[in-house]
C-alpha cells in the first residue's frame, strides 16, 4: 500500500469523513455494511498487531492489489509482496474505513478511508470486498493513492472537462 501511495496523487486531501457507523446503522445491526466495516477494521488490525497470517486470511484467492506501477495477482503474490510490511515491531502505516457502500445484493462492497504514516494522512485506500463461501468477507481489489496538493477536499468537478 505504501508503494502505491508513492506512485500517484489523489486530487487533494482525504475526503471529509462519512461516518461509516451511520451508513451501517441505516442497514441495522449485523447489516452487510456492518460486516464490511468489521472486516476492514480487522484487516487494518492485522498490520497494527503485526499478524501476517490474519492479513493473508482476509485475502480472496483471486485478489488483485495495485502496488505502485505493479499489479499483484492472487493471494500468494500479494502475500509475498506485503510480508515485509509485517517485519519489525512497529507498523509502517495504518488505515481505517470512513465510508462503506454495499451493493443491494449484499455481496460486494467498497471500503475507503485514510492511510496514516506517523500520525499524518498520506493517502487514501479503496478496497473492494466480496462475500465469499461460508459467509466471510474477503478483499478482492485494493488500490491506494497518495494525498498531495492543497485543494479543497471533495469530488472533482468533471463538468468543467471537455468531452
Amino acid at each position: 500500500m505504501l508503494a502505491v501511495l508513492l506512485g500517484g496523487c489523489a486530487a487533494g486531501p482525504a475526503a471529509p469523513a462519512h461516518p461509516a457507523a451511520s451508513r451501517a446503522a441505516a442497514g441495522g445491526a449485523g447489516s452487510a455494511a456492518d460486516q464490511v466495516i468489521a472486516a476492514e477494521r480487522a484487516f487494518a488490525k492485522t498490520m497494527a498487531d503485526r499478524d501476517f497470517h490474519a492479513f493473508a486470511a482476509l485475502l480472496s484467492s483471486e485478489a488483485i492489489f495495485f502496488n505502485g506501477s505493479m499489479v499483484l495477482h492472487g493471494a500468494a503474490e500479494i502475500g509475498a509482496a506485503w510480508q515485509p510490511y509485517f517485519k519489525g515491531a512497529k507498523a509502517p502505516f495504518a488505515w481505517q474505513p470512513d465510508h462503506v457502500e454495499v451493493l443491494p445484493s449484499g455481496t460486494l462492497a467498497l471500503s475507503t478511508g485514510p492511510v496514516i504514516v506517523a500520525g499524518q494522512v498520506v493517502g487514501r485506500y479503496n478496497s473492494i470486498w466480496r462475500l465469499e463461501a461460508g459467509g466471510s468477507w474477503r478483499i478482492v481489489f485494493d488500490k491506494g493513492e497518495a494525498v498531495c496538493g492543497t485543494s479543497t477536499p471533495g469530488q472533482p468537478d468533471f463538468s468543467q472537462l471537455s468531452p
